[in-house]
C-alpha cells in the first residue's frame, strides 16, 4: 500500500507472513500522527532516520520519544502494543514488524546470543534502544530510495530487512564487559572513544593509527584491539562506513556535486571517490543521485 499527501508518504510493504515494514515520511513542517494495529506476537523494531519521533501507548498516559539515528526495539508478549506515533516536522520512520516465531526461525542457532530470544527470557517484556550505525543507516536509505519492477520488490526488501537484522544483533556496541576484560577498565573505554570522534572529526584527513595511538595515550595493539572490541570493526574500517554513509547523504542533499562530496570526505580526485563509492553500494555517485 502506498498513500501520499502534501509533503508525507506512507508506505506500506507485507513481505511474507509474519514479516512487514511500514515506511512513513514526514516532509511538512506539521505533526503527522501514524496508527496500525498490531498483536504482542509481534517484535517491533523502529528506526528514526531523521528528525523526532513519540510513540504513545495506553491512551496516551504512556510514551517514548525516539531521536534522529535512533532505533527502538519493543516486545510485550503479555499485551498488545497497536502503533500510535507521532513524527514532528520532517521526520521518517522505518518500522519493522516481525513475529517472534519468524524471528526464531531466522535465529534458531543462536537463540542464546539474542537476550530476549533465550528460554528464561523468551516471556518477559523487552525494550532497547540503540544506535543506528553507518552500516544500517545505508541499509535504511536503500530500502527508501531504490528503482524496481514491482515484480522484484518484495524479495529486494525482504533481503534489506535480513541484513537490518543481522547488524542489529551483531556486535552491540556496548560490548560485555564480562567477556571483554579489556573493557573492564573504564579509562581505556574513555580512550577508545575519543579515538573514534577524533577520526571521525578530521575523516578528511585522519591521523595514521601511530598518531592516533599516541593521540590517546593507548598502545597502538591497544587501539586496535579495543577499537575493534567495542565498535566491532578496524579504526579504518569503521571510518570508511561512515565517510560513505555521510557522502550518501551529501549527495542526497543536492546541495553538492560529486567531486565537492569526494573532497569533503577525503578523497583528491573524484576517481578515487567514485570507485570507493561503487565499492560500497554497487553503483557511482551520478547513478545513485539520478535513483532518488
Amino acid at each position: 500500500m502506498e498513500k501520499n499527501n502534501a509533503g508525507s508518504s506512507l508506505q506500506t510493504h507485507e513481505l511474507e507472513k509474519g514479516l512487514s515494514i511500514i515506511a512513513f515520511q514526514n516532509n511538512t513542517s506539521e505533526n503527522q500522527i501514524f496508527k496500525e494495529e498490531t498483536t504482542r506476537d509481534f517484535i517491533q523494531f523502529h528506526f528514526c532516520i531523521k528528525g523526532n519521533l513519540l510513540f504513545i501507548y495506553n491512551d496516551g498516559n504512556y510514551s517514548l520519544p525516539l531521536q534522529d539515528e535512533k532505533a527502538l526495539l519493543l516486545f510485550n508478549p503479555e499485551k498488545d502494543l497497536p502503533l500510535n506515533v507521532r513524527l514532528y516536522p520532517n521526520s521518517w520512520l522505518i518500522t519493522v514488524l516481525i513475529s517472534i516465531k519468524k524471528l526464531h526461525s531466522l535465529f534458531s542457532d543462536e537463540a542464546n546470543y539474542i537476550d530476549f530470544l533465550t528460554e528464561e527470557n523468551r516471556n518477559k517484556k523487552y525494550y532497547q534502544e540503540l544506535s543506528i550505525s553507518p552500516a544500517m543507516a545505508v541499509n535504511l536509505s536503500q530500502m527508501l530510495n531504490f528503482n524496481l519492477h514491482d515484480s522484484v520488490k518484495k524479495i529486494y526488501l525482504k533481503g534489506k530487512v535480513y541484513e537490518l537484522l543481522a547488524l542489529c544483533f551483531n556486535r552491540p556496541e556496548e560490548a560485555d564487559v564480562e567477556q571483554c576484560p579489556f573493557l573492564v577498565d573504564e579509562d581505556n573505554v574513555r580512550r577508545i572513544r575519543k579515538a573514534k570522534e577524533i577520526v571521525l572529526q578530521r575523516m578528511a584527513e585522519p591521523p595514521t593509527l601511530q598518531e592516533l595511538s599516541e593521540e590517546i595515550g593507548l598502545s597502538l595493539k591497544k587501539l586496535k584491539e579495543g577499537f575493534k572490541e567495542i565498535y566491532g570493526d578496524t579504526v579504518y574500517g569503521f571510518l570508511l562506513d561512515y565517510k560513505m554513509d555521510f557522502a550518501r547523504q551529501l549527495l542526497e542533499s543536492k546541495k553538492h556535486n560529486v567531486n565537492e562530496v569526494g573532497l569533503k570526505v577525503g578523497y583528491s580526485t573524484s576517481s578515487h571517490f567514485i570507485a570507493a563509492f561503487k565499492k560500497k553500494f554497487g553503483t557511482t555517485p551520478k547513478k545513485y543521485i539520478q535513483s532518488i
